[in-house]
């Protein structure tokens, strides 16, 4: 056995083929080679497997035409959509500008008025507080002048009780009652 796989061996050795034999002999491996790889085309073209692997190659090259043109589409999409929030943020960014400058008018409106509140507010004040010392200083008056009076007639009083006598006392007194009893009737 073993001297037979040897024997094979030598038989199949490329060497041993290709060295001076006629190529169309099978012991020659070139010719072998050629040969199977004709019949190997052969079954190729036999099963159509170049015309299957073309329309493996036309349907990917199709998807992928496919896939690149909603590439293309998702890319334009995207796009748009990009400037939509973009024109979207610029609107916001006005809006909010618009909305802090009028925020800051209506401040200033408010500490205009705010000041012109406080300048009436003062004013009334200030009339009042001088209503009070015009007040204050007619009561202080009057009281000077009825304490004056009140000085006045008690020094009256002592100085005519000083001077007076009984019998002038009494002619002062007889002359009041004619004086009253004039003006009564």
């Amino acid at each position: 056995m073993k001297k037979l796989i040897a024997g094979l061996a030598l038989i199949a050795s490329p060497a041993f083929a290709a060295s001076g034999k006629p190529f169309f002999s099978l012991g020659n491996t070139d010719f072998v080679v050629t040969v199977a790889f004709l019949v190997f085309v052969g079954v190729l073209i036999y099963f159509k497997v170049p015309g299957k692997i073309g329309g493996l190659l036309d349907g990917r090259a199709a998807q992928i035409k496919a896939e690149l043109e909603e590439a293309r589409s998702l890319r334009e999409e995207a796009k748009a959509l990009l400037a939509s929030y973009e024109r979207k943020q610029k609107d916001v960014q006005e809006q909010s500008e618009r909305i802090v400058a009028s925020a800051k008018e209506e401040a200033m409106a408010a500490a205009e008025q705010a000041k012109a509140d406080l300048k009436a507010a003062i004013a009334r004040r200030l009339a009042a507080a001088e209503d009070q010392i015009a007040s204050a200083e007619a009561s202080a008056i009057r009281e000077v002048r009825e304490t004056a009076i009140s000085v006045a007639v008690a020094a009256a009083g002592d100085v005519l009780a000083k001077q007076m006598t009984a019998e002038g006392a009494a002619a002062s007194i007889d002359a009041a009652i004619a004086q009253v009893e004039a003006k009564l009737h």
